[in-house]
């Protein structure tokens, strides 16, 4: 190759669950367990080369649907889940914002884990999660998949829902802002909006674009991502027009690097996936990230989400002379050191 492969790289909350012994589920309600899996995850870091995350709250994309009145829920060892408000398309129409969003659903709790954790560790950041999900993806949590079917059944009431999840998720950010004494300045803003792709390109005009591009603007965005991992070759060309900076199909397996580099106008990104890493050999992983990176990604990005293979492998000072009786372990960490530099 003639470039050299931007890359990112990091530790799944998984992982650090794994590594501290403790279920996934309470990285977002202990503070000892956040502290413990992020100390865990450290000689590990260290074995491979590479920085060890920053103690955070475990990963959270529902602050915004929790402070509308959705519930959810954080089920022993694995990841949370929402259920829907909306069970028929009149209750959009009682749907309101809430006075204060930070006094509602979870987002107290977070606020105040975060409080705690940034007493113990200073210099975390001010995280309790993602700001929001995109419209569409909004719009599917409160209501459920029935939403998918109201575009065509009841157009109004569509983009009365959508105009709602569009305008609460920027007083929600605002609220966090004012809460952390920060302000609104222009820079990269993303959406994520896995649940769009659902609705075919024909329909993006009216009822996809015009919400985009209300987030962007009230967030003053001045490079746009957009993460959505059911989007079509056929919606590819609606990313230009949206003026979107970088795309991340993210785990689509239809949306091949060979289609984007085909049919994708603007930047975009690929990952590896964490299932590819536990289960390939390092040849394996090695030929995977050549042939990703010769479709010319402007990123390719992976996460470490599987420790079984590698906790107790002994380390001899150079990550690719690993000694370990795990054979599986061996080549993990022998095809992670193959791949893990840019390629020049």
């Amino acid at each position: 190759m003639s470039r050299a492969q931007p890359y990112s790289f990091g530790f799944s909350d998984s992982a650090l669950a794994e590594a501290a012994g403790i279920p996934m589920d309470a990285l977002h309600r202990d503070v000892d367990a956040i502290c413990l899996a992020h100390d865990a995850i450290v000689p590990l870091a260290r074995r491979l080369q590479v920085e060890p995350p920053r103690p955070c709250l475990g990963g959270f994309a529902y602050s915004h649907v929790s402070s509308l009145g959705a519930e959810v829920e954080f089920a022993a060892g694995s990841e949370p889940n929402v259920r829907p408000i909306l069970r028929t398309p009149e209750d959009i129409d009682r749907l309101h914002e809430p006075d204060d969003y930070l006094a509602c659903g979870v987002v107290p709790q977070r606020l105040r884990l975060l409080e705690e954790l940034q007493k113990r560790r200073p210099g975390v950041g001010n995280y309790i999660g993602h700001l929001y999900e995109g419209p569409i993806t909004t719009a599917v949590l409160l209501m459920g998949q029935d939403f998918l079917m109201l575009p065509y059944d009841d157009p109004a009431r569509a983009h009365r829902l959508l105009s709602f999840c569009t305008d609460s998720a920027l007083h929600y950010a605002r609220a966090l802002r004012e809460h952390f004494g920060t302000q609104l300045e222009a820079g990269e803003v993303w959406i994520p909006d896995d649940f769009a792709g659902m609705l075919p390109p024909g329909l993006f005009d009216e009822f996809v674009l015009p919400y985009w591009e209300r987030l962007y603007t009230g967030l003053l965005a001045a490079q746009r991502g957009l993460h959505s991992e059911l989007l079509r070759e056929e919606h590819l060309p609606l990313l230009e027009k949206m003026k979107i900076a970088l795309f991340d199909p993210s785990a689509d397996q239809y949306l091949t690097p060979e289609i984007c580099r085909r049919s994708c106008p603007v930047p975009f990104m690929r990952i590896i996936l964490s299932w590819d890493i536990r289960d390939k050999t390092a040849d394996e992983l090695q030929s995977l990230y050549r042939h990703t990176a010769s479709h010319e990604p402007a990123l390719i990005s992976f996460c470490l989400s599987f420790l079984g293979m590698v906790q107790n492998m002994p380390f001899s000072g150079n990550k690719r002379q690993y000694t370990t009786d795990v054979r599986r372990g061996a080549r993990f960490c022998e095809g992670f050191a193959k791949y893990f530099k840019p390629l020049a």
